[in-house]
């Protein structure tokens, strides 16, 4: 048996559409066993199917297909705690768990490089993959698949309100124009630029800046209602980034630990009376736990 944990993730973080994220403190975990026939268990978050068609068996498959290889029959199981379809990076989890478990049965031939290869190429975009694989903040391309990871400051958490309605990725993608002014183009990438630079200079203070974004968060706006105004809330509370976790919902604020409170409270109106507020820390790269 082989048992792997993984962390939930933020993408874009603001300015970095599909090229910035970021892992937290809350691990996915699931583990597999050879068996006659592939099997699946899942407890946690959400409903997904119980049949070999999900998300871990397909980076389990495509993990041995790149080994050029058919894969074995495996039982899988997994406890999940992130929510689906909420922008914490449930997917890119689930993908990496897989592909990161047949790595492990074939004695490490990938290497967490070929995990993060295989995991990218089936969820289309590196920016949740690549924390899931090396943690912390990292800034990742998709083609070459490429990833850096940047320093992380030390003393800081995510404060997460977290609605209770989900945001579909082909939704939230249906919602951006095929086409962007190059202001707005430059305006990003500019930003996306000052965000490794800040936290490597640790220039907290510019990270409001730096998740600046024009490219995505507000034309998507319309599907999470009371965005703008929460996060300009949050700045005011002390955030020093805020930002709209992947496709959304979740509202993702960056701050010290004497603002939490602060910060939670104007999350509220935000989840509504059903949704939910985290406190998270910075997570690490999947890990491998005995099974």
């Amino acid at each position: 048996m082989w048992r792997v944990h993984v962390p939930a993730t933020l993408g874009n973080l603001g300015s970095g559409f599909d090229a910035l994220g970021v892992a937290l403190d809350l691990w996915l975990e699931a583990e597999a066993t050879p068996a006659e026939a592939d099997a699946f268990l899942y407890e946690g978050e959400g409903t997904v199917p119980g049949t070999p068609d999900n998300l871990v068996h397909r980076g389990w498959r495509a993990a041995w297909a790149a080994l050029g290889e058919a894969a074995p029959p495996v039982w899988i199981r997994v406890r999940n705690p992130i929510p689906l379809a909420r922008g914490m990076g449930s997917s890119a989890a689930a993908l990496v768990a897989g592909a990161a478990l047949a790595d492990r049965a074939s004695g490490g031939r990938l290497g967490r490089d070929g995990v993060f290869r295989v995991a990218a190429r089936l969820e289309g975009h590196p920016d949740n993959v690549a924390p899931a694989c090396y943690g912390g903040f990292v800034v990742a391309l998709m083609e070459p698949p490429l990833a850096v990871t940047v320093p992380v400051p030390e003393g800081l958490v995510f404060v997460l309100g977290v609605p209770d309605y989900a945001v579909p990725t082909e939704a939230a993608r249906a919602a951006l124009p095929q086409t962007v002014p190059l202001e707005d183009a430059v305006f990003n990438l500019a930003r996306a630029a000052l965000w490794p630079a800040a936290l490597a200079a640790g220039r907290l203070e510019a990270l409001r800046e730096a998740s600046r974004d024009r490219l995505h968060q507000f034309q998507r706006a319309h599907l999470m209602p009371g965005l703008v105004a929460h996060l300009e809330a949050a700045y005011a509370a002390g955030g020093l980034a805020a930002f709209v976790g992947g496709a959304g919902p979740t509202l993702a604020v960056l701050t010290r630990p004497e603002r939490v409170a602060a910060v939670r409270r104007t999350l509220v109106g935000y989840v509504g009376e059903r949704g939910r507020t985290w406190v998270l820390g910075i997570g690490g790269g999947y890990r491998w736990k005995e099974a």
